[in-house]
This record gives structure tokens, C-alpha cells and sequence, in this order.
């Protein structure tokens, strides 16, 4: 029995929401791992916000890759890694950008008070283009009879 997610599957699972787990290598040192909040629609680019002078953005910069792994905490675990090159990273428009991920995340209300609070902050866009996957849907064991 395979626990692999089928293309559908995976990029359903991506598109849901979950808070990512963004992996990118670092100089010197082990992968840095932090958490973000994300959008994807199936066949397109992951895509967040992040402060343009964050250590992230520079180590992004740098890699010109990343990973992004998002998880079901509660069984049937579940989980989708993605890998990807940047396609880019460019000056993020605040409301237009950042405005529909925080809703995404905190709720309409929330979510545009989170976007006011952070007005004053220069963000970038960060777009990849996922290419290499690697899944899991422990659930699938429950199909064996």
C-alpha cells in the first residue's frame, strides 16, 4: 500500500490552510526553518509576504530556492514538501498582497487589522515555483480490506 498523495491531492492538501514551515539553506550552518503563512492554488506558484530586511529575505536571496513543508497534526497524519526555485522577489503591494493572506490566516477583521498595524513595513513578494514533492497520507492505511 502507498501512502503517496496523488498530483490532486497534494495540491489540494497545499492549498488548504496550514502555517508552512519554509526551509532554506544558510551559509556556515544547518537550513534555517521558520514558520510563514502562505497561499497556493493548485498548478501555481507558492507564494508570501515577508520584511524586505528580514535575515530570511537575504538567505532567500542568496539559496534562490526553498522548501515548504505544511502537516495535519491530528490523524490521520498527513503531510506535502514541496521544493522549488524563487521566480521571484519583488516589492510587495501591502494591501493587495499581504491584505488577502492575513485574511486567509486571522479572519476578515483580524485580518485587516493585522494590515494596518504593519502599514509602515517594506515587504517583499517571494513567488516559487513548486518542482519536487514529497508526500504522505497515513489515512490511506484505512483502504486496506
Amino acid at each position: 500500500m502507498s501512502y503517496r498523495m496523488t498530483q490532486q491531492e497534494r495540491e489540494a492538501f497545499l492549498a488548504d490552510l496550514h502555517v508552512g514551515v519554509l526551509g532554506v539553506t544558510a551559509p556556515d550552518r544547518g537550513p534555517i526553518l521558520l514558520p510563514i503563512w502562505y497561499a497556493y492554488e493548485p498548478g501555481g506558484e507558492l507564494i508570501f509576504v515577508t520584511n524586505k530586511d528580514a535575515e530570511k529575505a537575504k538567505l532567500l536571496e542568496h539559496a534562490g530556492r526553498f522548501t515548504v513543508c505544511v502537516q495535519n497534526e491530528q490523524p490521520p497524519y498527513q503531510y506535502v514538501s514541496v521544493e522549488g526555485r524563487i521566480v521571484s522577489m519583488e516589492a510587495a503591494d501591502h494591501d493587495g498582497d499581504l491584505g488577502p493572506i492575513a485574511r486567509r490566516y486571522l479572519g476578515e477583521i483580524e485580518g485587516d487589522e493585522y494590515v494596518q498595524e504593519t502599514a509602515d513595513t517594506e515587504e517583499i513578494l517571494v513567488r516559487m515555483q513548486p518542482e519536487r514533492w514529497s508526500t504522505a497520507d497515513y489515512g490511506k492505511e484505512s483502504e486496506i480490506t
